[in-house]
């Protein structure tokens, strides 16, 4: 992580080395924070941040969900976050907005305790890099929907995604993918996942999974571009005899996978990864004036 000049706390601007915490907040010993994850891009129009409003809409409701109520209105966020990027002058990277419980009575129920937000931003280059991915079927399921609310980007659930990936990387592998409850796929640990089959694009239905918006933009997109796109429980032999398969996600972006558990896939970038690749490329760097209503320039 590349250290920037800023982060907003609590309301204010305040230097990257002044942004701390107290080491008994509630957050920090239970996993009650809600937390985003956004990129933005470089553009001939200046930096752009992508489905701005889309990603603070699902903070706000992971916040709810933690029955934390945010002082600062959607309009208030989303000026925030603009004037970040503009203060620490970078052009291009990824942002993290974060809202959790702070220091009181240490006690699992946060009623009464103080609700602290945070928003950092810094470059970012790829994540998965520029090969296939390789997956590893992980031991853990994905959390179970009826334990907590499984859509939602809530801190404490990605003790469960660290676990995942993890034993995948420590075993030789890119990522994780993972299964819920009834052994159907969900995910991979911080990344929703899609199959081609004969040019028909599948993926897992909500439920068990993130309520990913690059999957959201994905969907839309490849459907603009005559695709056919279903939402279907995908076992995981589904996956391996796909023709194509591939993972989305803030960082992630679109990847193409090429193996799991060692088995080679059909194909290591198949022409529909690619297609919506270049296309998804395309739109978050400003080269597809149709798609500027996912795009917040920052001037």
């Amino acid at each position: 992580m590349q250290k920037t000049s800023k982060i907003w706390f609590n309301g204010k601007f305040v230097d990257w080395s002044k942004a701390r915490v107290h080491v008994l907040n509630h957050t920090m010993h239970y996993g009650t924070g809600a937390f985003e994850g956004l990129r933005f891009y470089n553009t001939t129009n200046g930096p752009a941040i992508f489905q701005l409003g889309r990603h603070i809409d699902r903070w706000l409701y992971s916040a709810k969900c933690i029955y934390m109520k945010m002082s600062y209105s959607k309009k208030e966020l989303k000026e925030a976050i603009i004037n970040l990027i503009k203060k620490n002058k970078i052009k291009s990277g990824y942002i993290r907005p974060i809202a959790y419980y702070g220091h009181g009575p240490l006690r699992v129920n946060p009623t009464g305790l103080p609700i602290e937000v945070a928003i950092a931003c810094w470059p970012w280059g790829s994540y998965l890099g520029d090969e296939s991915a390789k997956l590893k079927v992980s031991r853990f399921v994905r959390i179970h929907p009826k334990s907590t609310f499984a859509d939602a980007k809530i801190t404490g659930h990605y003790v469960n995604a660290m676990l995942a990936v993890t034993e995948a990387t420590s075993a030789g592998y890119t990522e994780a993918i993972m299964l819920d409850y009834k052994g159907y796929v969900a995910e991979g640990s911080a990344e929703n996942i899609f199959i081609v089959k004969n040019n028909v694009i599948y993926t897992p239905p909500l439920g068990t999974i993130l309520a990913g918006i690059t999957r959201l933009s994905i969907m839309q997109l490849a459907r603009d571009l005559g695709y056919k796109v279903k939402e279907k429980k995908l076992k995981l032999e589904d996956v391996k005899s796909a023709d194509e398969c591939f993972l989305t996600g803030t960082v992630a972006e679109v990847s193409p996978v090429g193996q799991i558990d060692k088995k080679d896939l059909k194909t290591q970038l198949g022409p529909v990864t690619k297609h919506l690749k270049q296309e998804f490329e395309k739109i978050v760097k400003g080269k597809n004036k149709k798609y500027y209503r996912w795009l917040e320039f920052v001037k």
